[in-house]
């Protein structure tokens, strides 16, 4: 779902700072040759580098419950195996939900795409209602959050719940159905995509998102898939996280810091520092002054949960966390400049609340079950983030009635096809125990740690690809590898 539009910063900021590694040419044995319906293409990077490539679309079922219905095209980028033919395609799942797998590819993970050609096909999928993918409309509600204005956390909910309605009827008059983005109907399309490049097996290739996709997929199509590979995994039962493990991470990110003795003179104490910054904001929130570069200045009101929400959204990587606690140190000295810097560079003045459907659906179809979301509403009472993290889930659970696909999708699957389970120490997104619990019933399962890695963790380090590699040249792999380098 879209971010809480008041403090509007959004995870693409993390993958700024991501690492890269050089790209290698890699030349097919053989001229690639188009499927039956593909253009070909010459595919660019965003480094510049080029390659060719084949362009293709299918046309699937809106609602897979009922195959003669409407129809939606999706689209793919097919980059060809480069040495022989007759490998298992291996197909791109990108996180969101509302990634694109053809966006992915054009950026930092390129070399990677282009390394794993060496096993078959590599597909950059654009997922129903991404990329160039048919996608539904997006909705701006009439509801908007003041930037100057101060509001209770429940005064916030109604007014997203306020919002969520009004698009959910825009939605419908559109002829809109939120039953048709589920991450079901997206499953339905993998093994449409499959038959469609005359597979009997694919591999999937997912992260969060992806993975929570690719896990969905294994409970239906287990026989014809060939491997998996899973990163910063998103358990089926694990769209809303705990407020307890995002707790748990912090103590994890000062252990890190810990081990830097620069960095654990200027963070002594993450959590105490934290607490004390929201402590003071509860009781008196700050104003801002925020001078956008073609804008007039406005004041902008920051409380308790407006920090929150913005550190839920910096903690995926811990370069950009390590940010996040600049920003603290700032506020408990009551210097403003840096906040004002940042709302700046990613916040839309005064902005409606405003919903894109294919996310905001799927986030509730796959939903949270009645325990989960008793233990959740506990937890947060006393959390760092409080609710913030998922924000606006788990508060609009349910709004869209009968949509939540229910407990039997959110049981984890039973498997034993061969999956690599990647894991970061300092992912603030999806943690480690959770991950464990989410694979836990692959029996085939290698799992490798990458200490110090975060959320976006495939390259981290150049290991990272060299442990992929061997996995799928079935060869041994390490079970861990540390990023020296993590705080850059």
């Amino acid at each position: 779902m879209h971010a809480y539009r008041k403090c509007e910063y959004v995870l693409l900021f993390a993958l700024y700072f991501i690492l890269t590694l050089p790209w290698s040419d890699a030349q097919a044995t053989d001229a690639p040759v188009a499927m039956t319906g593909e253009t070909e293409i010459e595919f660019e990077a965003q480094s510049g580098k080029t390659v060719s490539a084949f362009r293709g679309r299918l046309e699937v079922p809106a609602n897979w419950q009922d195959p003669t219905d409407q129809r939606i095209s999706l689209n793919y980028i097919r980059f060809p195996q480069t040495h022989g033919t007759g490998g298992t395609p291996i197909v791109y799942l990108a996180g969101g939900p509302g990634g694109s797998g053809s966006a992915t590819a054009r950026g930092r993970r390129f070399p990677l795409f282009m390394a794993m050609r060496e096993f078959g096909d590599v597909i950059a999928f654009d997922q129903r209602g991404t990329g160039d993918s048919s996608r539904a409309p997006s909705c701006t509600s009439n509801q908007v959050i003041e930037d100057n204005t101060r509001y209770t956390e429940s005064e916030l909910d109604a007014l997203y719940r306020t919002a969520a309605e009004q698009c959910i009827s825009q939605w419908a008059e559109q002829g809109i159905r939120p039953q048709d983005w589920t991450s079901l109907q997206s499953v339905g399309d993998l093994d449409a995509l499959r038959r469609l490049l005359n597979a009997e097996k694919i591999s999937l290739w997912g992260i969060s998102y992806g993975s929570h996709l690719a896990l969905a997929a294994l409970k239906s199509m287990n026989d014809r898939v060939e491997r998996l590979i899973l990163a910063s995994v998103e358990g089926l039962d694990q769209t809303v996280k705990r407020p307890s493990e995002t707790d748990a991470y912090f103590s994890r990110l000062q252990t890190a810091i810990n081990g830097i003795p620069s960095l654990q003179q200027r963070h002594p104490d993450v959590i105490g520092l934290m607490r004390v910054v929201h402590a003071g904001l509860g009781e008196s929130p700050l104003a801002v002054t925020v001078t956008p570069r073609d804008a007039e200045a406005y004041e902008f009101l920051l409380e308790k949960h407006d920090l929150q929400r913005i550190a839920s959204m910096m903690i995926a990587d811990p370069g950009t966390a390590l940010r996040l606690l600049d920003l603290y140190r700032a506020l408990a000295a009551e210097y403003t400049e840096p906040m004002a810097g940042l709302l700046a560079n990613f916040h839309r003045h005064d902005a409606p609340i405003d919903f894109d459907a294919m996310p905001f659906f799927m986030d509730i179809a796959s939903g949270i079950g009645s325990g989960a979301l008793q233990q959740f509403e506990q937890e947060s009472e006393h959390a760092l983030l409080g609710q913030a993290l998922n924000f606006p889930m788990p508060q609009l659970h349910d709004v869209v009635p009968d949509l939540d696909l229910g407990d039997a999708f959110r049981r984890a699957p039973v498997s034993s096809v061969p999956a690599l389970v990647l894991i970061g120490t300092l992912d603030g997104r999806t943690y480690p125990d959770s991950q464990r619990a989410a694979v836990s019933g692959l029996v085939n399962a290698e799992i490798t740690i990458i200490e110090n890695a975060g959320h976006n963790l495939f390259m981290s380090s150049p290991a990272v690809t060299e442990r992929i590699l061997a996995f799928m040249r079935a060869e041994p792999g390490v079970a861990h590898i540390s990023v020296e380098d993590w705080s850059q």
